[in-house]
């Protein structure tokens, strides 16, 4: 296997690492898309992402990576088994990194039952395909927007449910199908269509690096990896250990980080407020900012975690007004958020102004 270039030696484009971490602690997110000029560390963050990833419990012998201690998501493959009685033995395995190529069909990507094998012998026979493989791992797709609409559909489709079924003359099989969906493109050979577009999560553009100090520091790290990866993995090991181990301490909190009704008003008056269409965006915000608190260690969202959420939700959701095709930064979001939080609470003050002067009058008329 080809040594992989750590995570943490990749210089920059901090808002790409971020996106990826976070969909990495909460799968439930819904995936990236990565926009931007070639040559970027888009293929190279991606596949450093997956080795960095703790490993998993899995039966071993499962094609579908099904998790021993998740018996409500376990594929119909271990279901027959444990019906016909066999052993199934568990163990490790590490994370994979599933390439999707731009030619893939859709029976490549669901995998197919065999008809022929269910009349004759009424056996049911599936066979695997690209979302089998990627279950509970990373699926990548280089040059999304090139890629058959009905086949980004269907993989959109299964990453929102988490399971992919298939049908076919009144035979079906069901496995799970969690994964890391990551889609990069270049805007210059065409973009994705409005709807498919709103349905990956999180969206990040980036360009190369202009800092030449920077750009010195790649062409540094990349000839020593090139001249001796191991060495040079092992260089960065202690990073990278304490990365997985970071991520690993997240997924175990994110689902106990709290929020209050204040942070989903501010979150929902941000989003009305730049008039960003469906609620997509909202939810996107909040689970993304569960996981950058737990990244820290915390377990009570704030202002700042919306903020930076939403600097990842939002650039491709807007159609309008001043922040329509530009950069939103965090600091400028948080802005946002402050004003629109200092309106809510005028607005209040004004209604229990306005129900206080409404008591009076009727208090006055009473005592007439």
């Amino acid at each position: 296997m080809p040594a992989i270039f750590p995570f943490t030696a990749i210089v920059g484009q901090e808002r790409m690492k971020r996106a990826l971490l976070l969909n990495a602690i909460d799968q439930r997110i819904g995936g990236l898309l990565i926009r931007g000029e070639r040559g970027t560390a888009k293929s190279t963050a991606a596949r450093a992402l997956a080795a960095l990833l703790p490993e998993m419990d899995v039966f071993l012998d499962s094609p579908f990576n099904d998790d021993p201690g998740s018996p409500e998501t376990w594929s119909d493959w271990v279901k027959d088994h444990q019906t016909n009685g066999a052993e199934l033995s568990k163990g490790k395995r590490r994370i994979r990194f599933i390439d999707l190529p731009v030619s893939a069909t859709e029976d490549r990507v669901v995998g197919t039952l065999d008809i022929e094998q269910a009349i004759k012998k009424g056996e049911r026979r599936f066979e695997p395909g690209v979302l089998a493989a990627a279950n509970r791992g990373l699926l990548y797709i280089d040059e999304v927007n090139l890629l058959d609409d009905h086949v980004v559909d269907l993989l959109l489709d299964s990453a929102a449910m988490g399971v992919n079924i298939v049908e076919r003359e009144g035979i079906s099989f069901m496995h799970p199908a969690r994964f890391i969906l990551i889609g990069t493109m270049n805007p210059e050979e065409g973009d994705l269509r409005p709807q498919l577009l709103d349905r990956f999560a999180l969206s990040v553009e980036i360009r190369g690096i202009r800092d030449p100090r920077e750009r010195v520091l790649i062409m540094e790290r990349h000839l020593e990896f090139e001249t001796n990866p191991e060495k040079f993995r092992e260089k960065w090991l202690a990073q990278e250990h304490t990365m997985t181990q970071k991520i690993e301490a997240a997924r175990k909190i994110v689902d106990q980080v709290q929020y209050t009704r204040r942070d989903m008003v501010s979150i929902a008056a941000l989003t009305s407020s730049l008039h960003v269409d469906g609620h997509r965006a909202d939810l996107v915000i909040l689970k993304a900012a569960r996981a950058q608190a737990a990244f820290e260690a915390r377990t009570q969202i704030t202002d700042h975690d919306i903020a930076l959420a939403a600097e990842l939700a939002l650039p491709h959701r807007i159609r309008r007004g001043p922040f329509h095709q530009a950069e939103i930064g965090v600091e400028e979001l948080q802005d946002r958020i402050s004003q629109l939080q200092s309106q809510s609470t005028g607005d209040e003050g004004a209604t229990e102004m306005s129900e206080q002067q409404q008591n009076d009058q009727s208090n006055v008329k009473k005592k007439r």
